[in-house]
């Protein structure tokens, strides 16, 4: 009978392998057996004195040697046993020593640490050694770059997540963004490969944070409005997509540094009935939130019907107060901007056929890709510039302007362009190209005009009156002009220009006064031209007048504001000299050579102040 091979080495006492095996159990019984009858405190002192494994042999090694079968030590929890040490006395007793100043304490039997730590707290070698420690660690370098100059200055880095939610706020209202790009996965990687403090800010946080940034920006505006002496509005009505009509309401004023400032002080949706009352209401509830009903100079809005009725009614209120400037005289400003809008668009109704075959035609090249680049190839052959073709807005002139520019540079590939494709029919004739080239140099200095009233970072009002000049200087010259077309375009715009500025503009006259380049030469020299030889003096006369009367309520109110007071030092003054390389040029980029009024004027004065 067969038998398995271990069954006939069982009771074998010759075997090798097994009498190892025996020696090796009855090793560990005797270990096992010694080990019990030795105390807790024995066990310890032994694990003090075995050298540390994981440091010589490797944590490997120190896993292998250990018995699995055997009572694990309790691992030590407390941060106490970073700072101190068990140490057996010579008498046998254990203590627990500092591993700064090395004094010992008693080793409580419960295992209580409370002295321990209070030692560490208090311990003067503990302090020295972490403060020398955090010296010699390494410091993270920020690098700030100012906001002009381009000078960098170097700071000490410490993560701040308040400020990191306040910047995460900006963003997200400077850019629109949906309070859920914070939660994005993506997002919350990038910022923590950015960062390892960078902490999650959850949507809610983010929209709590919007509002409270808005807060804090609108007291630090009401604190700067509280600064400025006199505030100049300009209003608007505008429709959204959804058919929502909102108002914009924007500040404009010198601050307490001389700094002239443009802040947006409401945009808020205004129901329907849009009439001249509801709008006055709404005004008047902004300049209280924002504590400027005594301090607002000037309101500037369009030319709609309601505007009037609106201003009617604010102008009552402010004269109730006696809060008005010269007798309100400045108080209503037709927006300039607008007026010429509708100056020229009077203008544009006369080749209004023109302009349809160009803007059509442009339309249908827009409409197909793989006509663009056929256009394109066209344009290579003929060696033309590489700009491309504008599509305009038909309610804004300044764009049909731009698209009539750029399609004359393309005329040759026009009727090209029409041979490769039967269904192009949008190519004009060659004298209809001529009156495109004719309006575009007629229209160039609206162009430059409008480019240079329409500025924001600089005051304009000392702007106006040298441009009206111009435009009615060129109104008058075109009115005499040999083709039929331009003639048309000029009579109908001086229709326009006699309606809303027939009348002496009291506003642009003092800012052209009181600009140390013009002054009353200016008046003298441009009213002639835009009221004619028989009502200029008139107007002179009382802008004059008007002049001393504000001249003299300035001289009052600092009269009333000094009296007590000593003069207060003048701050320091940002101009922002208007140059002709800032404010001219977009029409002689586009081939157009034009003379603003600015230019003329200064070429006048110098032939006068020539000496001989």
């Amino acid at each position: 009978m067969y038998s398995p091979p271990f069954h006939s080495h069982q009771g074998s006492s010759t075997n090798p392998i097994m009498e190892v095996g025996n020696e090796a159990v009855e090793q560990e019984l005797e270990v096992e057996s010694n080990a019990d009858e030795m105390s807790e405190e024995e066990l310890d002192l032994d694990h003090l004195d075995q050298p540390n494994e994981g440091t010589e042999t490797g944590e490997k090694g120190a896993i292998e040697g250990a018995n699995p079968f055997g009572k694990k030590q309790r691992k030590k929890k407390s941060t106490i046993w970073e700072d101190m040490t068990i140490v057996k006395q010579p008498d046998g007793t254990l203590k627990v020593q500092c591993n700064h100043c090395k004094e010992l304490f008693v080793k409580n039997p419960s295992g209580a640490t409370s002295q321990h730590k209070r030692h560490l707290k208090n311990c003067l070698q503990k302090r020295l050694a972490v403060g020398e420690e955090n010296q010699k660690r390494q410091q993270v370098l920020s690098f700030t770059e100012g906001p002009s100059d381009g000078i960098t200055s170097i700071t000490n880095f410490s993560y701040d997540h308040a400020k990191v939610r306040e910047l995460a706020a900006h963003m997200v209202l400077v850019h629109e963004y949906p309070f859920s790009m914070l939660d994005h996965v993506v997002f919350n990687k990038f910022m923590k490969a950015a960062s390892p403090f960078y902490k999650k800010i959850n949507r809610q946080t983010v929209k709590e944070d919007c509002v409270s940034a808005y807060m804090l920006e609108k007291r630090r505006l009401r604190n700067i409005l509280k600064g400025a002496n006199r505030v100049s509005i300009t209003t608007d009505l505008w429709k959204s997509g959804q058919k929502i009509q909102y108002m914009v309401v924007t500040g404009h004023f010198v601050d307490s540094d001389w700094v002239l400032q443009k802040r947006v002080l409401n945009f808020c949706n205004v129901p329907p009935p849009h009439t001249g009352v509801v709008i006055a209401d709404a005004l008047s509830k902004c300049f209280l939130e924002w504590g400027i009903e005594n301090n607002v100079s000037t309101i500037i809005v369009d030319n709609a019907s309601y505007n009037d009725v609106c201003i009617r009614r604010l102008k009552e209120g402010f004269s109730l107060r006696k809060r008005l400037s010269i007798g309100g005289k400045i108080f209503h400003v037709r927006c300039c901007a607008h007026i010429l809008n509708l100056l020229v668009q009077d203008g544009l109704n006369q080749i209004v056929d023109v302009i349809d075959v160009v803007r059509e035609g442009i339309k249908y090249l827009k409409n197909s890709e793989s006509r663009l680049n056929e256009f394109a190839k066209i344009k290579k052959q003929l060696q033309l510039p590489s700009k491309q073709l504008i599509l305009d807005c038909p309610t804004r002139w300044n764009n049909t302007y731009l698209m009539l520019a750029s399609a004359l540079e393309f005329r040759d590939v026009f009727p090209r362009y029409g041979d490769i494709d039967p269904g192009f029919h949008y190519v004009p004739s060659e004298f209809e190209w001529m009156k495109v080239e004719e309006v575009c140099k007629f229209l160039g200095i609206f162009y430059e005009i409008t480019n240079i009233i329409s500025g924001s970072d600089y005051t304009t009002t000392n702007l106006f009156l040298v441009e009206l000049y111009r435009i009615k200087e060129l109104l008058n010259e075109k009115a005499l002009d040999f083709s039929d077309h331009i003639r048309f375009m000029a009579e109908s715009m001086t229709q326009k220009f006699d309606k809303y500025w027939g009348e002496s503009n009291v506003l642009m006259s003092l800012g052209a006064i009181l600009d140390p380049r013009y002054k009353m030469v200016l008046v003298s020299h441009t009213f002639p031209v835009i009221y004619g030889e028989v009502a200029a003096p008139r107007y002179i006369d009382e802008i004059r007048c008007i002049l001393y009367d504000l001249y003299n309520e300035y001289v009052d109110a600092h009269i009333s504001s000094h009296s007590e007071e000593p003069q207060r030092e003048a701050g320091k003054r940002k101009h922002s000299e208007i140059s002709s390389k800032s404010t001219q040029g977009a029409a002689k980029k586009l081939g157009v050579n034009v003379l603003t009024g600015k230019e003329k004027f200064q070429m006048i004065v110098s032939e006068i102040d020539k000496a001989p």
